[in-house]
Formats: structure tokens, sequence, C-alpha cells
């Protein structure tokens, strides 16, 4: 090759080499000098995700920018130094970043999205020469100023902002848009309105995690909804977890149970099943029961029993003593596939398709799949699985005239300007039942709650409440078998019986105190409620005192004030109300101030004397 040739490649590659080096220096210098230089997103623009809300507009999930520290490890020139600083400020293992200094080479994060009291504390030392290679970084990250509160709602977000679970994960695109998709440099989430009321869920979290303690159990659940349009208004899961910092939590704890836990409901069932068995035409309202013990059936080698003889029993008295034996005996005069067609009608075996990941189906079996014994244990709750959701939408059948209604957890979307994008309403799905098949249920639950029914200790003074209790078996996996240690005690209500407002419903798992019955510990339980709720959303009692009031107050002037011979009380009054008295020649009037009077000098029952000074302060 020519020697002019050569030289030239050698001159062009020293260039190249010399540019690439500039370029790196000054790329390093804008990431790792003035990290706040670079952009959050890879496409260039700012995402700030949209507020979460409960539906009175209280905050429930915000935006904020927050400190991530970072080092460029060749910078670092005292590391034992930094290494036990850090430590000490942001709590991480001292061991540990020693070996990431040592062993690592280049840029790494040492702790992503750091309080504001860690950001002064990390920023004064830095000012004050120490932390050398050790740098601040601007992220935007996600806050939840109610911490706990509706957070298996809610879910979380990521370090990088992205939703990883619960609303934030399914309705992450509506929260945060795909920035790929604007010219902006910097753009706005949508502002999401949920159906919660922050209220009402702090009742049902604080009772569920009094029952949780009290009882040792697994797990609490408590759905509490509007009758009217199915709005979940409280949706608890205990144990729960902050999303302020969901990693220090187990999964177990991050499971929204109300949702993804699938279990046998027990005596609660019979509601839907007698009601079924009404509307199907098998029974009538003056059907009754032989149920003296056990149901007999010559396909089923073992009986059913109850837990005592009740003897003759109408529909109402199978809801208020909850037989095993009347519900079984009702199924028999309905076919398989009848039945099984109102459950599905019902919703169960199929998910309420709410915006939530991992909702469960729950479990029916075609009819051809069941055994002779199926069709009657499946009318007191066994050998069918359901949600917590899917029992307290069913229930929204007795409450609008035989009617499914399609429960909801937003309540409306709203542009980052506050325009509507959305709003949700009502949202009727299907006729299940006849109007009066509704309302004759709801009259039976009302018996249960009556001395002598399962459910008498929801008992509220003034107030009708419909409801039903169960009690269920939860099988050992080890042996395939009912467990004689673990059950679930679950209670629902719906009231006022004459007007319902609200559907409450309670299921404790595997609780290991002094009862495992629902109708001793989880009925309690809505009695708690009922009585948080009821003066909450002022829904009317019997026993309430109702005084009619034109709305219009009027309010008597005060007179106006004279000075004789002692000095008044000025508390309180305004200044058009002493004008008066600067024309008094007896004293000096001195005014500071706005508002009403809140101290004077002298004080009342100074003797007047003539020339004196008064000094009045508003406020």
């Amino acid at each position: 090759m020519d020697k002019n040739i050569t030289n030239r490649f050698i001159f062009f590659g020293i260039v190249t080499g010399i540019i690439s080096i500039i370029i790196l220096i000054k790329f390093f210098s804008l990431m790792i000098m003035h990290p706040e230089n670079s952009a959050p997103s890879v496409s260039g623009t700012i995402v700030e995700r949209g507020p979460i809300l409960d539906r009175n507009g209280r905050i429930l999930a915000i935006q904020n920018q927050l400190d991530s520290v970072e080092t460029w490890i060749p910078y670092i020139r005292n590391a034992e130094e930094s290494a036990q600083l850090l430590s000490d400020i942001l709590e991480i293992d001292y061991d540990k970043l020693m070996s990431d200094f040592t062993n690592r080479r280049g840029s790494m994060w040492i702790k992503r999205k750091i309080t504001p009291t860690e950001s002064i504390a990390v920023g004064e030392l830095k000012d004050a020469g120490k932390l050398e290679g050790i740098y601040l970084r601007k992220e935007y990250g996600r806050n939840y100023p109610a911490q706990r509160l509706a957070s298996h709602i809610i879910g979380y977000a990521g370090t990088d902002n992205t939703g990883l679970d619960g609303i934030e994960y399914t309705l992450n695109d509506i929260l945060s848009p795909d920035p790929s998709l604007f010219e902006q440099d910097e753009i706005y989430g949508n502002q999401l309105f949920l159906t919660i009321d922050m209220n009402i869920e702090f009742f049902a979290e604080k009772y569920a995690a009094e029952a949780l303690k009290e009882h040792d159990a697994d797990s609490v659940m408590i759905v509490v909804m509007d009758a009217n349009n199915a709005d979940i208004l409280a949706c608890a899961t205990m144990p729960d977890f902050d999303p302020n910092t969901f990693y220090n939590f187990p999964d177990s704890e991050r499971k929204n149970r109300a949702f993804s836990s699938a279990y046998e409901p027990g005596s609660i069932m019979k509601v839907f099943s007698i009601a079924s068995f009404l509307e199907i035409g098998g029974i009538g309202l003056n059907s009754h029961f032989n149920c003296n013990g056990n149901y007999e059936n010559d396909a089923i080698p073992e009986p059913i029993g109850d837990l005592a003889a009740y003897g003759d029993l109408t529909l109402a008295g199978i809801i208020k003593y909850s037989s095993n034996v009347g519900a079984a005996y009702a199924s028999d005069t309905v076919s398989n596939n009848d039945f099984y067609q109102m459950l599905r009608a019902l919703g169960f075996g199929s998910q309420t398709e709410l915006p939530l990941p991992g909702e469960s189906s729950g479990l029916l079996r075609s009819p051809d799949r069941w055994s002779n014994r199926s069709k009657p244990t499946i009318a007191f709750g066994q050998e069918i699985l359901v949600s917590a959701i899917q029992m307290a939408t069913a229930a929204t059948v007795f409450t609008n005239n035989g009617v499914l209604l399609k429960p909801h957890l937003i309540d409306k979307i709203l542009s980052p300007d506050g325009n509507i994008i959305e709003e949700v309403g009502r949202e009727p799905l299907r006729r299940v039942f006849s109007p009066e098949t509704a309302q004759a249920m709801l009259l039976m639950m009302e018996t249960a709650t009556q001395d002598g029914g399962t459910a008498h200790r929801m008992q509220t003074e003034g107030l009708r409440i419909s409801a039903k209790t169960g009690t269920s078996q939860v099988i050992d996996p080890k042996t395939g078998t009912y467990s004689d240690e673990n059950y679930i005690a679950s209670a629902l209500a719906i009231f006022p019986t004459d007007d319902p407002q609200l559907i409450v419903y309670v299921v404790i798992q595997n609780p290991k105190g002094f009862s495992y019955y629902g109708g001793r510990i989880a009925s309690p339980i809505v009695k708690k409620i009922i009585d948080e709720t009821v003066p909450y959303l002022g829904i009317e009692r019997d026993t309430d005192t109702v005084i009619n009031h034109s709305g219009k107050i009027k309010v008597s002037e005060r007179p106006p004030i004279k000075i004789e011979g002692t000095i008044p009380d000025f508390t309180g009054f305004t200044k058009r109300q002493l004008m008066h008295l600067l024309n008094d020649s007896r004293f000096k009037l001195n005014i500071a101030g706005e508002g009403w009077v809140f101290k004077q000098s002298p004080p009342p029952g100074t003797p007047v004397t003539s020339g004196m000074d008064i000094h009045l302060e508003f406020r």
C-alpha cells in the first residue's frame, strides 16, 4: 500500500479515537456529573402520572419528584467513609455497599427514590465536601398519602413509574400515556376517581384488622357495596401492606383475596338457592319441609344433617335457622340444569370483569359432572367456589327487584384539564328474579336477624336488616376431605330492608379463636360497620327524631353598645357596631386589625374617666 495512504489511515484513526474519547467524556459528564440533565424517558418526554382519588376527590395516589442516589465508582475517593455514611443515612447494608464499590465498575444505582429527609442528609454531606463520586438524580415517583388504606385496590408502581399491581397496573395506560405518541416535552396522565369512599374503607379496614387479631385468622375480607348501583365503597383485605414500601411485604400480604381467593361459601348460599327454586317454580311461598335432623335420599349413601332437629320449617324458617336439610329437600323440586342456569345467571362461575388483576372465576361445574349429592350440597354452599366480590355482586338481585348489576370500581375518568372522559353509572346486566321473589327473600332474610336467628347479633335499634350467616369447612389438600380445624366464617347483610342502601359482606378465613361460626364472629363485625356507616351516610332509622325546618335562620343583631359608668365587654363586636363611639368626647377609641374584637384595654368593669384611651384589637 502507498506510504502516504497508510499515513492518512493512521492520521484519521487517531483523530477518530480522539473525537470518540471527547464524546464519551461529555456523555459521562452529563450523565454522572450532572445527572439532572438526563431525560427520564427514552423518548425525551417527561410523563407525569395522573392521580388516583376516592369518590369524594381525596388523594389516594399522586406523582411526586424524588431523588435517587447513584455513583460513578472511579470517582469515589474514600470508599470506606462513603459506604459508612450512606449505610447510616439510607439504611442499606455496609458490607454489600463496600463489595459493590470494590468489585463493580462504572455507574451504579445505590438507592432509588429516597425520602426527602434522606435527600437533605446526602446533600448536606456533599456540600461539606464528602461523598465524592456520589450523586443525587431527580426521578418521578409515586406517593400514596393514605399509606395502607385501600392498598389492595390501588396497587403500586415500580421504580420506573410503571404500574405493577392493582388499578395502577390495569389502568396504567390511562394514568401514564405512552410518551412515544406525543410530541410535547411534558405530558400529563388522566385523573382517576374510584368508587371507594375513604371513610367507609377506613371503617372496613379497622374492623377487619381487629378481627384478624382477635380470631387469629389467616385473613379477613370485607366488601361494602352501594345497593342501588353496585359501586364498591370499600374492599378491605387483611393482612395488608403499604404501597409506598411494597417491596418490604411478602406476596401473601399483597394478595387481594377479595378478588383472587375462591372458597366454598357455606350457608349464605341458601338465599340464592331458595330464591332460585322459587323463581323456577319448584317451590312456593307456602312450601314447608320436615327438618327433623337429616336429609334422607336413597341415592346418597351418607345423610345430610343439621345442628338441631328444627321440625316443620317454612322457607323463612330454613333461612332463619340455616337448615341444610331444608335447603337440600327444596333442591329436590328442581332439575340439575335449571338450578345450574340460575347460578350462572347470578354470576357464579364467571369473573365480574372489574379492572383488577388476578380475579378468580370461582368454580361451578356443569351438571354433567355433578354427583347425586351435588345439587343438595350446592344448595347449602358446598361443591361450589366463589369469591367475596362475586357474593356481594350477586346480592344486588335482592336490592334491585331481581336485576343483577355490574359492580364498579371506577367512578369517572377526567382529562388533565378536568374534562370528563368517561363517567360510569348504574349498569343492569340481566333480570334473574321477579320483583316478588327478590322482595320475598329480603323478608325471609330479615327473620335471621330476629331473636333465635343465626344473624341476631346484627340487630340494630330502629333499623330493619336482612341478613344471612355462613360457616363452611375447608378441604384439606393432604387428605382431600374436609378439615376438622380449618373453617370459613361469613355474614351478609342488606339494609334497610324496606329501602336497601348498603350491602356488607364479611369473610373470616381459618379463625382459631373462641369460635368459627359465622353467626358468632362475623355478624358482630357487620354490626360495627352498620353502626359506623348509618350515621355517616345519613341512613334514617325508625327511632330517629325528625324535625321539619324551612332551612332559614333569622339571626337577631346585637343592640348598640352603650358606655355609662364603666367600660363594657367589647368582645365579638364589629367595627360597624362601634362606629358611634368615635364621637364620644369622654375618651379616645383606638382600633387595630380587622374582624371582631378579641382583645381590649382597659378590661371590662374599669371606671370611665375623662380623656382615657380605650384600645381594641380585632381579629
